[in-house]
């Protein structure tokens, strides 16, 4: 069981960011959120199998086709999951 704090920077705020994270963490069974920043990055809490979250990072590195990705920065969290489903917070 694997869970991260991913914060990615670049253009992906108003390209569809948030919904095509939701997406794919469905499809990969990788539960958590992913939110907006003020500062214009964009937040994602994943809690999963170690592989399905290492997925969830390598789609985070390129994102949806409307974005552009520039850095990701990876921050292990504590503790066991605290989420059951993966959601879109604003």
């Amino acid at each position: 069981m694997k869970r991260l704090r991913i914060i990615v920077s670049g253009r992906v705020q108003g390209v569809g960011f948030r919904w095509a994270a939701q997406k794919i963490a469905r499809q990969l069974g990788v539960h958590g959120y992913v939110r907006n920043l003020p500062n214009g990055d964009v937040e994602i809490v994943a809690e999963g199998d170690d592989s399905a979250v290492d997925n969830m990072i390598t789609w985070a590195r390129k994102g949806p086709t409307w974005s552009r990705v520039d850095h990701l920065q990876l921050h292990d969290l504590p503790g066991p999951a605290e989420h059951d489903e993966f959601e879109v917070r604003p």
